[in-house]
């Protein structure tokens, strides 16, 4: 078997660092949400995303230290596409099937994802997984499957809007297979040589400036149509909030963001988007030790068999 230095792992490995950085943005935005509000943090996220990522791209990654990364027309309709429908779109979907029908049910049903992301990527990149890799993907969202119900299980919410929330859900992950297929293409797989592919963190860049531009009327939209809604209760400091917002942004938004891209450049989208699902494993932890949660059997043995699927999609790479 190769050693871990080898560049076979290089997607496989940043795909489960991505789902640890999500997972760590999430309890970030959470508790900023909390202090701020919930659409103060969705307003900021981006902008501050765009600022920090312009940043790295001046400082760290441009040769030229220009402040734009240079790209073709089509990889520029690429990225925008790919901002707009998973970043933006897909987003919004997400947290209204969470007010809809709860995050348990909304996270169960965008385990659809990788299945979209498989098909989009062999329509559109002819990117075809082997029985052995789809196997793995069957465990691992299996695994987290398994993990989501039991979480969920112990009480359930009342959603007048399920049917709008089970669609929502399936949008977002369809969405988010969507965009992740959109950003290898803009990268310029499938349709540039090796050494005219856009670097990650350049392509990150120029997704999440018009992920910022798509995510303006929808916050316009939410913000006139919720407004009569009542307040909900806050708790701490503001500053506290902004900064956790910062860090969340730094963590999730950008450097999560860019190494799902960098999975997705250095394996295939498939198995890419199921190695990003696996936030509902990494919380586990944080749930036992940090928020003192009771972490029953059943969720460990789920933890366990997306563990399997996850080593099963490694010996694929």
């Amino acid at each position: 078997m190769p050693g871990l230095g080898d560049l076979n792992f290089l997607g496989p490995i940043a795909g489960i660092v991505t789902s640890v950085l999500w997972t760590m943005t999430s309890i970030f935005f959470s508790v900023a949400g909390r202090r701020i509000g919930s659409t103060v943090v969705n307003a900021t996220r981006i902008a501050l995303a765009i600022i920090l990522l312009a940043l790295i791209h001046r400082f760290v990654i441009s040769e030229s230290g220009s402040w734009i990364p240079a790209v073709q027309s089509k990889q520029l309709w690429l990225l925008a596409l790919s901002g707009v429908i998973g970043l933006a779109i897909g987003d919004q979907c997400l947290f209204t099937a969470f007010v809809d029908i709860g995050p348990r049910l909304s996270n169960l049903l965008m385990t659809t994802a990788p299945v979209f992301a498989a098909v989009l990527s062999w329509v559109f990149l002819g990117e075809v997984l082997s029985l052995v890799a789809w196997i793995g993907m069957a465990i691992t969202i299996g695994g987290i499957a398994w993990v989501i119900l039991e979480r969920g299980g112990q009480r359930s919410v009342p959603a007048p809007h399920r049917v709008r929330g089970v669609i929502l859900a399936v949008a977002g992950g369809f969405c988010q297979a969507a965009g992740l297929m959109l950003s290898k293409a803009g990268m310029g797989h499938g349709w540039l040589a090796d050494e005219q592919h856009l670097d990650p963190q350049a392509a990150t860049l120029v997704r999440m400036v018009f992920a910022g531009v798509g995510v303006l009327p929808i916050l316009v939209i939410a913000r006139s149509r919720f407004a009569p809604a009542r307040r909900v209760a806050r708790i701490g400091r503001p500053a506290t909030g902004f900064a956790f917002v910062v860090v969340g942004t730094m963590v999730g938004p950008v450097l999560g963001v860019w190494m799902s891209l960098v999975a997705a450049d250095a394996t295939d989208v498939g198995i890419a988007q199921t190695l990003l699902s696996l936030t509902p494993i990494f919380i586990l932890p944080y749930a036992a030790f940090i928020e003192r949660e009771h972490v029953s059997w059943r969720a460990i043995v789920g933890a366990v068999i997306a563990v399997i699927g996850v080593a099963v999609l490694f010996g694929e790479a």
